[in-house]
């Protein structure tokens, strides 16, 4: 018998439960039209995911049980349809991660998840118990188990569904993106569940929220570890799948996304949501005339709009003309609204104020450095009286190196390539001029620079960024040790230089906001480290 499943690959919103749950019901009305039985949603769907320290607090689970109740009823129009619905519980004293099954205005089956990831983003065990009981419904002859996201990581609660009967598996998923994600899913699927003899309907969140970046990609796997369907990427999604008994009946794949093309989604998603559910009425960039603001006013204009981003120039008495003009150039380009406001009366009011503080004193990195705090200030006077949300626009080698400047252009709202190594800033700009040339190609052929003193390039202070990129990689992301990174063939003065100022500037990346996550390991809730620290290796 023909059994038809739906994957709702939905965009919520943490603690949006009223907007959840009219996106639950739209979405089944649709799979409803089309003659399903079983709606699979994501993982805490009702909620939003991560609800992080809300899960600390009476009140959100009560509210979160009264909108079950009224999800029940809404749901209950739509008779013989199967809803899998996320939500957190509470119950004796203990709280759980959970899928319901709704049906027929009841919930009639239950599942806990027994696997609470905690590591990289992850810190589930601060907020939940462990299930540990099999959760088995049956529709149609057919017998579907559930496991939660990380349950499938491991073998024992997959096998705890075959065990308990289960023919097909259905996974909730919150299951944050990094760059080549969708194959380790997977390979861990493959190894975990079609191990077991399972077939698997995998739904995965989309959407921002905060740092993370959800991808959706959400699929179907047969038994044999073959995929059989996959949903969109980094956009809302709805597909039905047919079943012939646990078998699924194959669909056509979507094409595969080159990694330049999954990060730039992901960091147009990022901002999209970022702005949009905090409520901001646009955004506001500080334009340079260098690669990394134009990649982020590419990145702003696709995400919003042009007529949601305003670009300011602010240029200095070190400003190069071609600067101005690369500025200019671009913003008309994408059609965003540009003006100027020089700094040069600012920097010598500045200068005369500290004149007898500095007097006999070279020039340095002091008066660089209140170049771009006054810039700073500016944008965000210009935020505060209209509004619109500073990004920022420094990447993720300068905040390695601590090649960025507190109060200046790490002063903003939201961090767009937080998380975007320099060499890949390039490459994202060549993917996005493939598709239309908004980035002037001087931008991208002169050498980068800060312009805060007289011929100044970003070399003069670091190593090439394809050094620099590298032994970062190696490090921070891969967590190699020092002898690791030079049997690599890295000189020996660069590893220890760089390494040395990845350590010496946890300050500042402490103080600097929020951005996007597209690495298996970023900077913020996957980088954990001690300011204040004597350990050296």
């Amino acid at each position: 018998m023909t059994v038809k499943v739906a994957i709702a690959q939905i965009n919520p919103t943490v603690g949006d439960l009223a907007g959840n749950s009219a996106r639950i019901v739209a979405f089944a009305q649709r799979a409803a039209a089309q003659g399903t039985d079983i709606v699979l949603t994501p993982e805490l769907s009702l909620v939003g995911y991560p609800p992080e320290d809300l899960l600390l607090r009476e009140s959100f689970y009560a509210q979160s049980a009264l909108a079950v109740s009224h999800l029940a009823d809404e749901l209950a129009a739509f008779a013989g349809l199967h809803v899998v619905v996320g939500v957190p519980l509470q119950e004796n004293g203990r709280r759980f991660n959970a899928a319901l099954v709704l049906a027929d205005g009841k919930v009639i089956a239950s599942y806990r998840k027994s696997a609470l990831p905690n590591d990289t983003v992850f810190d589930e065990k601060r907020y939940f118990a462990e299930g540990s009981e099999a959760c088995v419904f049956e529709v149609k002859g057919v017998r579907f188990g559930i496991n939660i996201c990380e349950d499938t990581w491991f073998n024992q609660p997959p096998a705890r569904a075959r065990a308990a009967g289960a023919q097909v598996l259905l996974v909730p998923n919150g299951s944050p993106y990094h760059m080549n994600k969708q194959h380790l899913r997977f390979d861990v699927m493959r190894a975990h569940v079609s191990a077991q003899g399972l077939a698997l309907v995998y739904a995965n969140l989309v959407g921002g929220q905060d740092e993370l970046i959800f991808d959706g990609n959400s699929f179907v796997m047969d038994a044999a570890g073959v995929i059989a369907a996959q949903l969109k990427h980094f956009e809302e999604d709805l597909q039905v799948i047919e079943f012939d008994g646990a078998t699924p009946i194959p669909a056509t794949l979507p094409a595969e996304l080159s990694v330049e093309a999954q990060v730039y989604q992901a960091m147009v998603l990022g901002v999209r949501d970022y702005i949009g559910k905090n409520g901001f009425p646009g955004a506001l960039i500080g334009l340079s005339g260098g690669v990394d603001s134009a990649l982020t006013l590419a990145v702003a204009v696709d995400a919003l709009g042009a007529d949601k981003v305003r670009t300011v120039m602010m240029p200095s008495p070190y400003t190069a003309e071609i600067s101005w003009i690369d500025s200019r150039d671009m913003a008309q380009r994408t059609g965003v609204r540009y003006d100027e406001i020089p700094i040069a009366d600012c920097f010598a009011a500045f200068r005369h104020t500290l004149a007898d503080e500095f007097k006999g004193l070279p020039e340095d990195t002091t008066e660089e450095n209140i170049q771009a705090r006054i810039r700073g200030t500016i944008l965000m006077a210009l935020s505060n009286k209209h509004g619109s949300i500073v990004l920022t626009t420094g990447n993720k080698s300068e905040m390695a190196v601590g090649y960025c400047t507190l109060y200046g252009d790490m002063a903003g709202g939201f961090a767009v390539l937080k998380d975007i190594a320099k060499t890949l800033v390039y490459r994202l700009c060549a993917y996005r001029n493939g598709i239309s040339e908004v980035i002037p190609q001087r931008i991208l052929t002169r050498a980068p620079s800060a312009e805060l003193r007289p011929d100044q390039t970003d070399q003069d202070s670091l190593p090439p960024y394809e050094i620099l990129d590298a032994i970062m990689q190696l490090f921070m992301e891969e967590n190699r040790s020092v002898d690791e990174i030079l049997a690599a063939g890295f000189r020996v003065e660069d590893v220890t230089r760089i390494t040395h100022l990845i350590k010496i500037n946890e300050y500042k990346r402490r103080q600097s906001p929020v951005g996007i996550r597209v690495t298996h390991r970023a900077f913020g809730r996957d980088w954990r480290y001690p300011i204040t620290s004597k350990f050296r290796s």
